[in-house]
């Protein structure tokens, strides 16, 4: 897949989710096979790009190209001018977030509450693209509400504007992140347009991605809450697709391996005091489902330092093998 002159590794992108998708995890996420990473969402108001999270954000050094940004607002020329800042500071594509179901999102007109607009939509659409040089792509939800789909409307006015390829999420505004993902939208809105179009929604399992490319048609796959934790998830459909055969489940031992590299980027990126409390859900995420993880957090969430952290998580994972090869 190629989005404008950017050709993608493989058709696996990672989601843009605020709070998990920060520099340390989406080179983690490329590194294990997705085909691009997607940065949180920043904001298109500019008195707040001076504060220490949007600094973060804004921070790619050392990223694999393509660097693609996700801006969010409601404005269009204040959308138009933060996508011609982040590409002044290194994004090679700019995403626009009409997805997002947050409260606070959509009470300020912005994200998936935009898909009540269609007008807007087309204002804004077309005042970042015509404020660029660099591909921009969209982000959507499949309508508002169940009774009012218009995600196909959307798409068209996606293409019309120039928009260089559409992620479709497969619920509504209104549903959230409820119920099931529909792919039926998504099928529509690739059969009406001519861009790229990327699905997302519930891809949680390689023949789970196999199937949704089948029902969709779509050119890519994009996948948001499955990774956390399980951010080799790429590795694993990517070798389903080529191959139709599974990869045998990743060894306690790399797994624990995985955890200290990642808490270990968080403590450099962050400074240490921050980097242990960030890491604690990412911990958590890592250690869901697995035995005597309650107990586990617990410790994680008393240790202080990355000393502590880190040994904490050595001596868990270590627990976890010897118990593995006893059982073998």
């Amino acid at each position: 897949m190629h989005i404008g002159s950017y050709g993608i590794e493989n058709n696996l992108l990672l989601a843009p989710m605020a709070g998990v998708t920060d520099r340390p995890f989406r080179q983690l996420c490329r590194r294990l096979g997705a085909g691009l990473a997607i940065s949180e969402m920043i904001t298109a108001d500019a008195s707040l790009w001076g504060t220490a999270k949007s600094i973060k954000r804004l921070d790619h050094e050392g990223e694999m190209n393509p660097i693609s940004v996700q801006i969010l607002g409601s404005d269009p020329h204040l959308m138009a001018e933060a996508a011609r800042a982040n590409a002044a500071t290194g994004a090679q594509i700019i995403d626009i977030n009409m997805g997002c179901p947050a409260k606070k999102v959509c009470k300020r007109a912005a994200g998936s509450a935009l898909l009540n607009n269609e007008p807007l939509v087309a204002a804004i659409l077309h005042a970042v693209v015509n404020a660029v040089d660099i591909p921009v792509t969209l982000k959507i939800r499949t309508g508002t509400d169940p009774d009012n789909r218009n995600g196909v409307r959307i798409a068209r006015i996606a293409e019309a504007t120039g928009i260089q390829a559409l992620a479709v999420h497969g619920r509504t505004r209104a549903c959230k992140f409820a119920g099931h993902a529909e792919y039926e939208t998504i099928r529509d809105i690739k059969r009406a347009v001519g861009i790229p179009v990327i699905a997302n929604g519930d891809i949680v399992s390689p023949e789970k991605a196999a199937a949704v490319l089948r029902q969709t048609g779509a050119d890519a796959l994009m996948i948001g809450r499955a990774a956390r934790g399980r951010p080799w998830i790429f590795k694993e459909i990517n070798h389903y697709l080529q191959t139709g055969a599974y990869l045998p489940e990743a060894d306690i031992g790399w797994v624990a391996g995985l955890i200290i590299e990642h808490v270990g980027q968080l403590y450099d990126f962050y400074g240490e005091h921050r980097g242990v409390r960030i890491a604690r859900k990412h911990i958590a995420w890592y250690s869901k489902g697995r035995p005597c993880g309650a107990a586990f957090m617990h410790k994680i969430y008393s240790a202080e330092s990355a000393t502590l952290q880190l040994r904490t998580i050595r001596e868990y994972f270590k627990n976890l093998q010897e118990k593995e090869d006893l059982a073998a």
